[in-house]
């Protein structure tokens, strides 16, 4: 028994040293980013790497807001899109869930399973068939041609569903006796249970639209709508890139974020952990 004990802590204690080790290596280059964004040009690629500023500037960061390239419209861009498409994706796969999940109707696996496998169409292979769409339909170079599609995904369906199928239906046929009907079991029941879930989706759907590049890059012309992703970019001319600059931007770039993640953060992990059960 001791002997169990004692190679299960050593597995313990090797397997924490090797995610620390990982997560490490994930945060380099961020402590790159970060060091550079308080650099001087000359500094920023010093060999070997100096990982404290020798003398801190702050006139990075002066320069990405009060620089001839609208990053400020860049940054207020990037919150309208993902702050729709967080809200459209939460309404519309919940609704869809819950149907998914507690409504009993003629070939219900069998339309979900249909709409799941759409997961396995990679977003190159929509760019062309959306282009189209949207000029056909003038959304092109419109925030809405980034909205729209964001709204309606297969994977927040398939989350919140798999959380939702953990409710025990005993609650809801207990409602159903009391006369409740769908929409009031799902909005005074289903909906304060799955919190955590939510929770989840926002936080993914919203770094997922935040970090989106290619989208804006295909159906955006105007600089006035570009997000902050496509919006870096003009941080370089033909000649030369001001590194500083877009290092400063990019840490900017990444506050709401932080925001985002620590206000759902508690019950963050339960989503993830919940969603993965299947009753």
């Amino acid at each position: 028994m001791m002997g169990y004990m004692r190679k299960k802590l050593i597995s313990k204690i090797v397997l924490t040293i090797l995610m620390v080790a990982l997560s490490i290596t994930m945060l380099i280059p961020f402590a790159w980013m970060l060091s550079a964004s308080f650099k001087p040009e000359n500094q920023i690629f010093d060999v070997p790497v100096s990982w404290f500023p020798k003398t801190p500037i702050f006139k990075n960061y002066v320069a990405v807001w009060n620089s001839t390239v609208p990053f400020y419209i860049f940054f207020l861009n990037s919150i309208k899109v993902s702050t729709l498409c967080v809200i459209g994706e939460v309404v519309t796969s919940a609704l869809a869930a819950y149907a998914f999940a507690k409504i009993e109707f003629r070939a219900k696996e069998f339309i979900f399973w249909v709409y799941v496998a759409t997961l396995v169409f990679p977003l190159q292979m929509m760019l062309i068939p959306r282009f189209v769409l949207f000029r056909l339909t003038h959304l092109y170079n419109t925030h809405w041609a980034l909205i729209l599609p964001g709204m309606f995904t297969a994977f927040g369906t398939f989350m919140l569903r798999q959380f939702f199928q953990t409710i025990p239906d005993e609650l809801s046929q207990a409602a159903k006796i009391d006369g409740a009907h769908h929409f009031m079991i799902f909005r005074k029941i289903i909906i304060p249970l799955a919190l955590p879930a939510f929770s989840a989706l926002i936080i993914f759907q919203f770094v997922t639209s935040w970090n989106d590049y290619v989208s804006p890059l295909v159906y955006l012309r105007s600089e006035s709508l570009a997000t902050i992703p496509l919006g870096l970019k003009f941080f370089q001319d033909e000649n030369s890139v001001s590194y500083g600059a877009v290092m400063a931007a990019s840490v900017c770039s990444l506050i709401p974020i932080f925001a985002v993640f620590l206000a759902f953060q508690r019950q963050f992990v339960a989503g993830i952990a919940m969603s993965g059960i299947k009753q």
